[in-house]
């Protein structure tokens, strides 16, 4: 295992820092902008750059590329919502979104406010459909990056930190320890099963105020802050 282990990673580092950290960034914008979020994994990108890392230096400057890749990324949503409002929605390309997901995602703005952006960096499908729904609610751009940013910072910090600590530690015992490429493994399939569990405890937690949502009158006063 740490053969094998060593090969990819050193393939990984082998690329120039600067390329991998770029294509990071543009991985993730793509991962968070309309539609594109569901095919484009992002994350896997991420994770991969981040393996890579040589230095707590240089795992800052991915961190900070991927939070504004981010920022980009929802940024370019929220300005469809608000230029196309919806056009876009009852599009070709908004039609296979789902009427559902659209409407889920306009109950949950009305419901949570602020905090639904926060949340839905961290939720499947929303991180996507948020931004844009947001731009078409008339909420202002300033009051949606207060409460994305933070998300965003947030995500990538796990992201980059867990992940390039992980494959630094496995560099630094690889050679004493036979077994170190399956602990290596094991730390981050653990890291990757936490992400989920944490995804679907706010999921189940979100979906109440959903509910909620659907139950309240319609004629609402818009998001809150």
């Amino acid at each position: 295992m740490n053969e094998i282990l060593d090969g990819i990673l050193n393939t990984v580092q082998s690329i120039d820092p600067v390329l991998r950290t770029i294509v990071a960034g543009i991985a993730i914008m793509l991962e968070t902008s309309v539609l594109i979020g569901l095919i484009v994994p992002g994350d896997t990108v991420v994770i991969v750059a981040a393996t890579a890392v040589d230095g707590v230096g240089e795992g800052i400057v991915l961190a900070a590329v991927v939070v504004v890749g981010a920022l980009t990324g929802e940024s370019i949503g929220f300005f469809l919502g608000r230029w196309l409002g919806p056009r876009f929605r009852f599009s070709r390309l908004g039609r296979r979104i789902g009427e559902r997901n659209w409407v889920r995602s306009e109950l949950y703005l009305r419901r949570r406010g602020g905090p639904a952006i926060f949340l839905s960096r961290f939720l499947p499908i929303l991180h996507s459909l948020v931004p844009l729904t947001v731009g078409m609610s008339g909420y202002s751009y300033r009051r949606f990056l207060a409460w994305t940013t933070p998300a965003c910072i947030i995500w990538s910090s796990l992201y980059v930190g867990v992940v390039a600590a992980a494959a630094n530690t496995y560099r630094e015992v690889s050679d004493n320890i036979q077994y170190a490429g399956y602990l290596f493994v094991a730390v981050i399939v653990a890291f990757l099963l936490l992400v989920v569990l944490i995804k679907k405890t706010i999921s189940r937690r979100e979906a109440r105020h959903l509910a909620t949502a659907r139950d309240a009158s319609p004629d609402g006063d818009g998001m809150k802050d």
